[in-house]
């Protein structure tokens, strides 16, 4: 069965999730036995837990210790076949529980160190958070019973389940929501800590918690719960191997951070190198060089999403397509909108310090210089009001808005009597809409069968002029350049938003409209290409994880 593990590491470890989906194959291997080979010489489990019972009831006699764990243990709780030798033991016939759940001690600055179920990691035992009891108060605090080095802690609520071997050595207190398991025999620890750590065990766990919003498990059920118990030779054999494969997952997991820190790297240099180029000619040639490495390039899909911004970006510094000296200026067209609003940008235009230069034939204008006559940015219905059951009117909120499209899977409806209120924002169909409030960064042209809907106040209408591209200018909404500026001029504390005012003196590059049409035709084809080397990374994931699924379930088997 090892070797089935590491002839298979690369496809294992390169699944979705896969270094972490190994370790756990790893635990669940050697529960069932299946991860070292068997000895017939091995002195049976049925030995081993002997001699536990023994000290167990001495402990019983000598110190008076209550145990409530049954010693049957019928079938229908054998939740695994066993290997021959194995036993079932219940948890609360192989160690002693020092139960500190619910007791919380005061707390001081420095004093003997406290842990509590925020430092029981899974596998280890983490010194942070750093708290106290003071030393006057340890002896009368820990009445119940002292954890000694080699002993287990678990935790019961919040987390529920995590589990660690003791091994620091200085004096500690316990309390909130920890038990502690006092081995009888702590030569079982080790292979106690990662069969409880197993997935198998971890809905044992699940299956007898009680609660609904924190759930937790008593410790008369947690004493109840039976647990394979393999020869103590061969949960020497598992521990060790347990610890060699899990080395390896570590160095398979530096590698792989190590490889995508590069990989990461590389992609960064070459597609800032990218937005280097001069003119749409020196784009052409250096995304046809990009091209040929595309699939050893991106190949993941944040890699492919910063591909797409900084197409976006190049859209917007006239760097993707040639400029065509025939175009019509914008000059000329930018006379014929909205004149009233030409002295509010003035001065605030003349302040700005524009990023990046612009071809001849372009212009930095702000955006209500851009807007269709008469009409105004704004942000839509402030109060939705209950759903009404019957009719209303469909209106777009910030989870509806996303980068590039609308979704229309869970649009809610307004009354009319709401509605009509804020005119203002009814769409009429190829208006840009913005997410200025909760999830920022969605940014849409409205489609013509989306007339009528309204919008709420988290959301922003910009009824751009018909004389420019509505799709042009949803691309340079979606650039780099915009957001990186936008984040600068957010408002407030806890709940960050977008102040209007300030959007509507935000600069645009603006091209001539031939152009705008040229950069929308071509963003349209690179982002597709772009989606299809999505959809194949997509695809290929989860041929991945279904080879994985696979061999999990022949390894298990």
């Amino acid at each position: 069965m090892t070797t089935l593990l590491t002839d298979n590491l690369p496809l294992l470890a390169g699944a979705p999730n896969g270094i972490k989906k190994l370790r756990e194959l790893i635990l669940e291997l050697a529960i069932r036995g299946k991860l070292v080979a068997q000895d017939p010489g091995d002195e049976p489990a049925s030995e081993l837990l002997k001699h536990i019972e023994a000290k167990k009831q001495r402990l019983v006699i000598e110190e008076g210790m209550r145990t409530t764990a049954r010693d049957d243990i019928p079938e229908d709780e054998h939740y695994l076949k066993l290997n021959a030798g194995w036993e079932y033991a219940r948890l609360g016939n192989l160690a002693r529980f020092i139960d500190y759940r619910g007791r919380t001690p005061t707390k001081t600055q420095s004093g003997i160190p406290l842990i509590t179920a925020k430092n029981v990691r899974m596998g280890f035992i983490s010194r942070e958070p750093q708290e106290f009891i003071a030393e006057i108060d340890y002896p009368s605090w820990m009445t119940r019973g002292f954890p000694r080095l080699g002993d287990m802690l678990f935790t019961t609520e919040a987390p529920l389940g995590n589990i660690s071997l003791i091994d620091i050595s200085e004096q500690f207190a316990l309390a909130q929501r920890v038990i502690c398991f006092q081995l009888h025999d702590l030569a079982t620890g080790p292979f106690l800590q990662l069969a409880m750590m197993s997935s198998t065990l971890q809905v044992q766990f699940l299956d007898v918690s009680t609660g609904m919003t924190a759930t937790g498990i008593k410790a008369s059920r947690l004493k109840e719960i039976p647990v394979p118990i393999p020869p103590l030779a061969e949960q020497h054999r598992i521990v060790a191997k347990v610890d060699e494969l899990m080395a390896l997952c570590d160095r398979l997991e530096a590698q792989q951070a190590d490889a995508e820190s590069a990989h990461i790297q590389l992609v960064q240099a070459l597609l800032g190198s990218l937005t280097q180029v001069t003119d749409a000619a020196d784009f052409t040639a250096n995304w046809q060089r990009l091209a040929e490495h595309f699939h050893t390039l991106f190949t993941t899909e944040p890699g492919i999403d910063a591909l797409k911004q900084t197409l976006l970006q190049l859209a917007v510094m006239g760097k993707l397509v040639p400029q065509d000296p025939n175009d019509e200026s914008v000059s000329t067209i930018l006379p014929n909108l909205d004149s009233t609003k030409e002295a509010s940008h003035l001065t605030k235009q003349d302040k700005q310090s524009h990023p990046f230069p612009l071809p001849s034939q372009w212009r930095w204008e702000t955006l209500n210089k851009l807007l269709e006559r008469g009409r105004e940015i704004s942000y839509g219905i402030i109060k939705l009001g209950i759903e009404p059951k019957q009719g209303g009117i469909a209106t777009l909120r910030c989870s509806d808005v996303k980068p590039g499209y609308i979704d229309l899977h869970s649009v809610r409806k307004v009354s009319q009597e709401i509605e009509s209120e804020y005119t203002r924002t009814r769409l009429t169909g190829g208006e840009i809409v913005i997410n200025i409030r909760g999830t920022l960064g969605g940014v849409a042209v409205v489609n013509a069968e989306l007339a009528g809907y309204n919008v709420a106040r988290e959301v922003a209408v910009i009824p751009v002029s018909k004389q420019l591209s509505g799709h042009y200018m949803a691309i340079a909404m979606q650039s780099n350049y915009f957001w990186s500026a936008i984040t600068a001029e957010l408002r407030g504390i806890a709940y960050k938003g977008l102040n209007l005012g300030s959007l509507r003196l935000f600069p645009i590059p603006i091209p001539p409209v031939q152009e705008q049409h040229r950069i929308v035709e071509k963003i349209n084809q690179l982002t597709g290409i772009c989606d299809q080397l999505k959809s194949q990374i997509r695809l290929a994931s989860k041929l991945n994880e279904q080879l994985t699924n696979n061999l999990v379930k022949e390894a298990l088997a």
